[in-house]
């Protein structure tokens, strides 16, 4: 069992599933810093976002996230949209670098969401466990609540993502199944830096929604 599935029921972060080709991202739905190589910078020029001194989260050469349609034209959905999908780079990140209690973590996660994240990566880590790979977000859904809070869903495409041993480097190629597809339900809270903090999180494999 991949360990994604394994911590599946007590986390609902991210990864690791399995095979397919590769494919490209499509200019202008990339967040900023999270699959570039480069720090993590503001998708806008706005006042809140520009306040908050961002952590960097560049990703190791052979990890990489795309996020297809995470623009929509309004600029406070499309800020919150940009710091959910932040606080999936944030969990791989921490991943990659072997740490639960990553600085990034607690920057764009709070609540619970922040709680089972570091228990999710612990896990991982623990496992002797990072990963390799490329994975997808796409059809993301938001509804702005008021001006501190908001929901958004959107699908994982883990097709291309495998597990790693982090001492040998080995990667496990397993094949791609219905769970390498993953509906998160996300509710985001504006905390007095201007950051969509992701504070609940759920996630379902296999959903139908999701599964290509």
């Amino acid at each position: 069992m991949p360990i994604a599935v394994a911590f599946a029921a007590t986390s609902a972060l991210l990864l690791m599933g399995c095979g397919g080709e590769e494919g490209g991202s499509k200019a202008g739905d990339e967040i900023a810093g999270t699959d570039t190589g480069k720090s993590t910078a503001s998708p806008s020029s706005s006042a809140p976002e520009a306040s908050a001194e961002r952590p960097d989260m560049t990703l190791p050469g052979d990890v990489e996230e795309r996020f297809e349609g995470w623009k929509t034209g309004d600029a406070t959905k499309d800020a919150a949209l940009a710091d959910a999908g932040r606080a999936q780079t944030a969990v791989t990140y921490a991943v990659t670098k072997g740490d639960p209690e990553s600085p990034a973590l607690s920057f764009y996660q709070s609540g619970t969401a922040l709680a089972g994240s570091q228990d999710w990566v612990k896990g991982i880590v623990d496992a002797g466990l990072t990963y390799s790979g490329s994975v997808r977000y796409f059809a993301p859904e938001i509804s702005v609540f008021d001006k501190e809070s908001a929901g958004v869903s959107y699908c994982a495409d883990e097709s291309e993502a495998y597990n790693k041993d982090r001492k040998t480097n080995k990667v496990d190629k397993t094949p791609a199944t219905d769970d390498s597809y993953v509906l998160y339900s996300t509710r985001l809270e504006k905390n007095d830096e201007g950051v969509w903090q992701t504070t609940k999180l759920e996630s379902e494999r296999g959903n139908k929604k999701c599964v290509q």
